[in-house]
């Protein structure tokens, strides 16, 4: 009766939405004490904060080193163009494809971010998947797992199907697309299906990706791989206490940790962005220059030659600007869209945390303290410094609090979705950076859950590295403990 009657209040006051984000975060605050009074604590994750939207923004100081501005607005703008399959500015959409815009997938809580919702800091009315299927005449079915106020996914299969339809024993693990170019008034007559998705859920041989945010990406790209490896060996007696080991990914071919993605199986953001421009849009790039058939359609002789409508790579180098008279159009311009969303990321700055909370700066403090007590810090590693960079001082040796190692760890049979990437195996992930988690709507690599406090306890399963930290968290840490814990990740 409380929670309706203050919320009528806040309607008919016509209080902002930060301003109802911050009163109902009092309120919950006021009741979770009143519970403490009464001798029941409820431990609850009181969602997404409130106050001042700060992501989005350059890395500090980036005006000093001249034309790197140029080229972080340039790049920004180019991360909200639209993709159309021919005509205008677009570089050639599909013919298979999850969305038409890298903002759409990176929205919250500013672009750069990670999946947006309808119901908090709305970019969009609804899940921008939902509303992009069936676009200038596509003839998509809009997949079960996708909803207006769900989060943007991608889907993989686990294994492919024998001929009679049944699972086999061979791996999949890549990205059907959600939806094809075919009905499109811009597709010509390209004719392809659109997966069987129900089919496969049927079956149990599909799994989801949401989209990992990219703020602070630059930082995290410039920290060496001594500085990883010498972290990774740290508080070695602890971790092997806890039953932590974790290892990095590296690049096949120059030996390299990688480190982007959620098994870290990116190498760097170029090669991030083309695959996901390649992967999710199916623009075609100077890294990855031809077009992508399903890999349904690989293992059958490819993509027909009626959907490859553009000539590749679709996304080139600009060589014409090149006559324009103004050096810093030029500088800006000249880049491909893919060098283009790299260093977008590359020069966007980390979140701000926040110094408020619920439970006052005291519990930020507090929480803080029991998060390092339990042993997240053991994993999630609050801060990694940077190597000197030839881009900008702004990446250079540089304090990157990003709460992360960089490392993949096995995360056990709840969480495992059967794919390997790289050196990451079936259920193993990279440390997730949880810079930013404060402004978060959907947790884990495929956005099962809103709750904080759940998302937590989901770490723990058989086979997991984080077992011993989630008995800490339960049996060792008392209620009030546990908030503290969730308001300073809610601060990050």
């Amino acid at each position: 009766m409380l929670l309706h009657f203050l919320r009528c209040r806040a309607v008919k006051l016509g209080l902002s939405r930060s301003a109802k984000i911050a009163a109902c975060s009092l309120l919950l605050a006021i009741l979770s004490f009143a519970t403490v009074l009464a001798g029941q604590f409820v431990v609850r994750d009181f969602g997404v904060r409130g106050g001042t939207v700060d992501s989005g923004q350059p890395l500090s100081s980036l005006s000093s080193t001249p034309g790197a501005s140029d080229f972080f607005t340039n790049g920004f703008m180019r991360f909200q163009d639209v993709e159309a399959v021919r005509g205008g500015a677009s570089n050639g959409l599909g013919p298979r494809f999850n969305t038409d815009q890298c903002s759409s997938c990176h929205a919250q809580p500013a672009v750069g971010g990670t999946s947006p919702s309808k119901e908090i800091f709305p970019k969009f009315e609804q899940n921008p998947e939902t509303l992009v299927y069936n676009l200038y005449g596509a003839h998509n079915i809009l997949p079960s797992f996708i909803t207006p106020d769900g989060p943007v996914r991608e889907a993989r299969f686990k294994y492919f199907l024998n001929p009679d339809g049944s699972l086999s024993n061979t791996p999949d693990g890549g990205v059907h697309d959600l939806f094809v170019i075919t009905g499109r008034h811009d597709a010509g007559s390209c004719s392809i299906k659109q997966p069987n998705f129900a089919y496969h859920l049927d079956l149990g041989n599909v799994i989801f990706r949401i989209p990992t945010p990219v703020f602070g990406a630059g930082l995290m790209e410039n920290i060496a791989d001594e500085t990883i490896l010498a972290n990774m060996r740290s508080d070695g007696e602890r971790k092997q206490a806890l039953g932590i080991s974790g290892h990095p990914n590296r690049n096949g071919n120059d030996g390299t940790i990688s480190r982007f993605g959620w098994k870290a199986q990116n190498k760097s953001l170029e090669v991030f962005a083309g695959e996901a421009y390649n992967v999710e849009m199916g623009v075609t790039n100077e890294l990855f220059p031809n077009e992508r058939p399903s890999p349904d359609e690989a293992a059958h002789g490819g993509l027909s030659a009626s959907c490859k409508l553009n000539q590749t790579p679709e996304d080139t180098s600009n060589f014409t600007v090149l006559a324009n008279s103004d050096p810093t159009a030029q500088n800006a311009q000249v880049p491909s869209d893919t060098v283009q969303f790299a260093m977008f990321m590359r020069l966007l700055a980390p979140p701000t945390a926040s110094t408020t909370s619920p439970g006052g700066a005291s519990s930020i403090t507090n929480g803080r303290r029991a998060f390092g007590t339990a042993g997240c810090a053991l994993c999630h590693t609050p801060a990694m410094r940077t190597a000197p960079s030839s881009f900008t001082a702004s990446l250079s040796e540089q304090n990157a609090q990003l709460f992360s190692d960089l490392l993949v760890h096995h995360m056990g049979s709840n969480l495992a979705d059967g794919v390997s990437q790289g050196g990451a195996g079936p259920d193993e992930f990279r440390s997730a950076p949880l810079w930013g988690l404060g402004q978060r709507i959907f947790f884990l690599h495929d956005g099962r859950t809103k709750d904080l406090l759940d998302a937590i306890q989901q770490h723990a399963s058989p086979g997991s590295e984080a077992n011993g930290v989630i008995r800490n968290f339960n049996n060792n840490l008392t209620p009030p403990q546990q908030q503290d814990l969730l308001n300073f990740l809610r601060s990050l």
